[in-house]
This record gives structure tokens, sequence and C-alpha cells, in this order.
């Protein structure tokens, strides 16, 4: 009587194995990665919410100050309106969403721009400059503009590594099996001209 052999089965079974422990790896390492830029993304969210929040303040400020070009300050209001107007829903789904991550970046860099051109006005108006609550409001203002560029480099920094992981061997052949769950994350770009700071004099 001819002995079964047993290896061929022990083969498929060993290869499944390491198949779905390299799965689970890849999977797990993933999962934690994305949580990873989640966080960080909503880093980004409360620094751009705390803007927001900074400029009907801002905007009644320089209001009343007599004169003023009330062109600058209706573009920064029109700015901020066209911030809020992208829906929670598209805001949380950027991250996976390329076109909606580009719309979001580009409404938060108009918006951006629009305080730049304001604070350069207000050089004219040294009276304005000289209020207290002016004053705190851009010193309050340039520190969130720097705690946005500091969470913005932590979040591109964080999905570079999701996407480092995500495109290397083995977790590449994996990735895509989980659907959009794990869609590479996009960055924060510079807008253009960044290259060229603009030439602001803040002294009184």
């Amino acid at each position: 009587m001819q002995q079964r052999s047993y290896i061929g089965p022990l083969v498929v079974i060993g290869i499944v194995v390491i198949v779905a422990v390299m799965v689970g790896s890849a999977y797990n390492s993933l999962v934690t990665l994305g949580q990873a830029v989640d966080a960080q993304w909503g880093q980004v969210q409360n620094v751009y919410q705390r803007r927001a929040d900074l400029i009907p303040n801002l905007v009644a400020t320089v209001k009343g100050a007599a004169n003023f070009e009330s062109s600058t300050y209706e573009a920064v209001a029109k700015a901020r309106a066209s911030v809020g107007q992208i829906s929670p829903q598209v805001v949380q789904n950027a991250i996976n969403n390329p076109q909606d991550f580009a719309k979001y970046a580009a409404a938060q860099d108009q918006l951006g721009s629009a305080l730049s051109r304001l604070l350069a006005v207000v050089e004219n108006y040294p009276q304005l400059k000289a209020t207290e609550n002016f004053q705190t409001l851009q010193s309050q203002l340039e520190g969130t503009e720097n705690r946005i560029a500091f969470e913005r480099r932590k979040y591109n920094e964080v999905a570079q590594a999701f996407d480092t992981r995500r495109d290397t061997i083995p977790t590449v052949f994996f990735a895509g099996l989980f659907g959009s769950k794990f869609n590479e994350k996009p960055y924060f770009k510079a807008q253009a001209g960044a290259e060229q700071a603009p030439v602001v004099n803040f002294s009184p």
C-alpha cells in the first residue's frame, strides 16, 4: 500500500499562512499610519478654524478706520465665506480625495492671501495700527499663520510616511485589496510665487 505524501498540502498551507501574515502586517501598518494622518489632518483643521474665528473681529476693527479701503476687508470676508461653503464631509474626506483636497487647500490659500493684502494695506493707517485691539489681533494672526505652516508641514510628513509604506513591497501588492480605504494621501503644496516673500513692513 502506497503511503500518502503530505508534503504538497503542507506547502500550500505554509504559503497561505505566509501570505495571510503579510496581508495582516500590511493592513495593520497602513491602519496605524492612516490614523496618524487622520490625527494630523484634524490639527490642520483646528488651526485653520482658529484663523477663521479671528477674522470677524479683524474685519470689524479695520472697518472702523476712516476711509479704509472697503474692497480689502470685503475680499477677506468673501474668502472666508468661500471656505465656509465647503461641506464638512468634503473636508473630512479630502485626505482620500485629491480633488477635494486641492479645493480645500486652494480656498484656504486664497484666504491667507487676502489676509496678507489686508495687513499690507493697514500700513497706510498708522492710527489703526496703533490701536491695542488691532495689535492683539495682528499678533494672534501671525501666531496662527506660523502654526498653520507648522501643522501643514507635519501633515505632509505623516502623509509621506503613509504613502511610502503603501507603495513599498510587499504592502503595494495588498493595498488595493481594501478598496479606497488606503488611497494615497495628497500633500499641501506651496502657492505659486511663495518662494518670494512679500515685502511687508510692520515697523511703527
